[in-house]
């Protein structure tokens, strides 16, 4: 499996301290992230999946204490990712995927642009990334209550859909916009339901195990990855009080 992946220094977060945003449509394409943020990851992994590093600019921001400009000036909504390209800014991740696999050149990430198309495969897709909000409002939810129960039919689901094609370990066979849609989030989710819970995710559940093995060997990935640590920490505040 190949991509255009190019090592990078990630760019220093920005917050209420920066004053002034960066020159706005100026021809400079600029996606803008949160590091911690698995919605952000998702468009990032794509743009380093494409080769796009030298095309799109990444900013970071800091979601617990924004610049003022980025929703007054960049994004009216306030969150992210967005992505400012040719004198506008779009948003909502899901969009932006497709958004990059339509304007920006590197490798296809949907059936029916690439040399393998299959129907089923697009079909497929679409069903799967139309379920990702249902999934990650059902783990989220969970965290209110019992996660290791509330969530098994989520994860049993994706291990049932892991298991429709067998050209390859990941959800349509070859990778896809479908893994990059779920794959910030499972991640989350492994290190958060290991940690707390004591529970692993993959238990009885071996495709989607060798799903989240493969995923990693991925560098495109893997440079999107937060600190696991500090996820964890960060995640038991926000949702456990603690």
């Amino acid at each position: 499996m190949a991509s255009l992946f190019v090592k990078e220094d990630l760019p220093p977060t920005l917050d209420s301290t920066s004053l002034e945003p960066p020159p706005l449509f100026d021809g400079t394409t600029r996606l803008y992230i949160a590091y911690i943020c698995p919605y952000a990851q998702r468009v990032w992994t794509a743009r380093n999946y494409k080769g796009l590093q030298d095309k799109i600019k990444l900013v970071a921001i800091d979601l617990g204490s924004k610049p003022t400009w980025y929703k007054e000036k960049v994004y009216p909504e306030s969150k992210v990712p967005s992505l400012e390209h040719n004198n506008k800014v779009i948003g909502e991740s899901l969009d932006l995927l497709k958004y990059l696999e339509d304007n920006f050149e590197g490798p296809k990430l949907l059936p029916n642009v690439r040399c393998d198309y299959d129907p089923s495969k697009r079909q497929f897709a679409e069903e799967l990334l139309e379920y990702t909000d249902t999934f990650n409002k059902t783990v989220f939810t969970s965290f209110k209550g019992d996660p290791v129960t509330e969530t098994g039919s989520a994860f049993d689901y994706l291990e049932t859909a892991l298991n429709k094609f067998e050209d390859g370990p990941f959800f349509l066979g070859q990778f896809s916009l479908v893994d990059i849609a779920y794959g910030p989030f499972i991640g989350t989710f492994q290190i958060i339901f290991q940690d707390v819970w004591k529970y692993d995710i993959t238990a009885g559940r071996p495709k989607l195990g060798a799903w989240i093995e493969e995923l990693n060997k991925i560098d495109a990935y893997t440079q999107t990855k937060y600190d696991p640590a500090k996820l964890v920490e960060i995640y038991k505040k926000r949702f456990l009080g603690q």
